[in-house]
């Protein structure tokens, strides 16, 4: 059971994982609306989502969800997650 989940956490490479933060991209997500997506360089969807006011509040409880389930990707396809911090 241990390394099932072991291969879990590994299947995504750091490779897949995007640079930017993803404290930055939820803070931004709750205090500044659809800014979280120009900072992931979704630049096209920012401003619709700013035009509409997140779909009317419902993109911004999808992105939520699914930045908090930890599906969220910036513009290359690279998932927003959080990662250890180094020193």
């Amino acid at each position: 059971m241990v390394e099932k989940t072991k291969n879990i956490e590994k299947s995504v490479k750091d490779s897949e994982v995007s640079e930017k933060s993803w404290l930055t991209t939820l803070l931004l997500l709750i205090f500044l609306g659809g800014f979280h997506r120009a900072y992931v360089g979704k630049i096209g969807t920012c401003l619709l989502y700013l035009i509409t006011f997140g779909g009317l509040g419902i993109w911004w409880i999808i992105d939520l969800i699914v930045l908090l389930s930890g599906s969220f990707t910036d513009k290359s396809g690279k998932i927003v997650k959080e990662r250890p911090f180094k020193y």
